[in-house]
């Protein structure tokens, strides 16, 4: 079994990193790499929401619970937003990885930060939006927020975009196909690294360097 790729994507609110994530593990995707891919699913201790399914869009756990997981060092990244907890289970990406799936973690800076020092070989892919009035329309767009949170959101956007040199890829999202097309890029390079070709081909390679 080939192993699959561990990906992280991060980029502040309105940068367009969900749809780029739903368009590329969509099967519409005619440009998509033919692997088996998906979202990592979290452990929180926030309540679920209406229409929310536990093991789908997340892992719900008391606050005891999640505790225990960070004692016994469970978590490939965690963090505390507010009154709640988020993390990223290790040994659930391992498994999904042995299996030859390529695994997405939805997850900003300091998260990205925890992973690499646990598995320094992750993808790290940085998506930006194309300028600051384009990030800002795109927040008032969404008709969600007031003035006061946008501006607030603007503020976190210029803090987690500082960070940009951290990440081993770069997407500006300006025009959506674009971007597509360069994360899916991204995602095949990862699969003709030569450990993942070795391992795919590994009969090739005996028969081309056997003693004949």
């Amino acid at each position: 079994m080939v192993q699959g790729n561990l990906f992280i994507l991060s980029a502040p609110s309105g940068a367009g990193k969900s749809s780029l994530i739903n368009a590329l593990l969509s099967a519409d995707n005619k440009q998509q790499v033919k692997r088996t891919m998906q979202v990592s699913i979290s452990h929180t201790t926030r309540a679920p929401r209406s229409g929310e399914v536990n093991g789908q869009h997340y892992h719900f756990v008391d606050v005891e619970q999640f505790k225990k997981l960070i004692n016994d060092n469970a978590f490939y990244e965690y963090a505390q937003v507010f009154e709640n907890y988020y993390g990223t289970s290790e040994a659930a990406i391992d498994q999904q990885l042995a299996q030859g799936i390529d695994v997405f973690l939805d997850i900003d800076w300091q998260g990205a930060q925890q992973v690499r020092i646990r598995k320094p070989e992750v993808t790290t892919i940085f998506i930006a939006p194309p300028s600051r009035d384009e990030l800002a329309n795109r927040l008032r767009d969404r008709g969600q927020d007031s003035e006061e949170i946008i501006a607030t959101r603007m503020a976190q956007a210029q803090s987690e975009c500082s960070h940009y040199h951290e990440f081993d890829y770069i997407i500006v999202n300006d025009d959506f196909n674009q971007a597509l097309d360069d994360l899916n890029t991204i995602v095949v390079n990862q699969t003709l690294k030569t450990a993942q070709q070795t391992q795919k081909h590994q009969s090739l390679f005996t028969e081309l360097l056997a003693n004949k």
